[in-house]
């Protein structure tokens, strides 16, 4: 059998429904990060900043044994102003808790079916999260455009 070298022969099933999410979300005027560490102990899958400054995150399962699975998505809630769960359209929406968002998602886009509440982030805590945002993204821009670049990602 030939090797499948399409751009998504690597991605993971969470990976695939986080591109579709960040590409949703550009369109909304949101700047994505996936896989970004806001504290120690926790990686949120999507982090998007709003033209507003606003703060979302948002949490993508694959399978309801990857649902059940994530203990950590409470402690989530603290470094975000609204927080989304984004699924395919077999996940059972029903495990999922309704005080929260909802997106239904794939490799190639995705759609907002229920509004996360907000929940304002406190201004200092914006500011740190901001900037750490900023680093982050701009550090992996610098990696990608020097491969060789010693990046200081701790």
């Amino acid at each position: 059998m030939p090797e499948d070298l399409s751009p998504n022969a690597s991605l993971q099933p969470g990976q695939l429904l986080a591109r579709g999410v960040c590409r949703h979300l550009v369109g909304h005027g949101f700047a994505c990060v996936e896989e970004f560490v806001p504290d120690r102990g926790l990686r949120v899958d999507v982090i998007a900043l709003g033209p507003k400054g606003e703060v979302w995150i948002v949490e993508c399962k694959s399978s309801r044994a990857d649902f059940q699975g994530d203990q950590k998505w409470q402690g989530y809630l603290d470094w975000c102003d609204r927080y989304f769960w984004a699924v395919d359209e077999s996940f059972p929406t029903e495990l999922l808790p309704d005080e929260t968002g909802l997106v239904i998602a794939d490799a190639y886009d995705a759609e907002i079916i229920r509004m996360a509440p907000e929940d304002k982030l406190a201004a200092p805590r914006r500011k740190v999260l901001t900037q750490k945002l900023a680093r982050t993204a701009a550090l992996r821009l610098q990696g990608w455009r020097d491969p060789d670049f010693a990046a200081p990602w701790g």
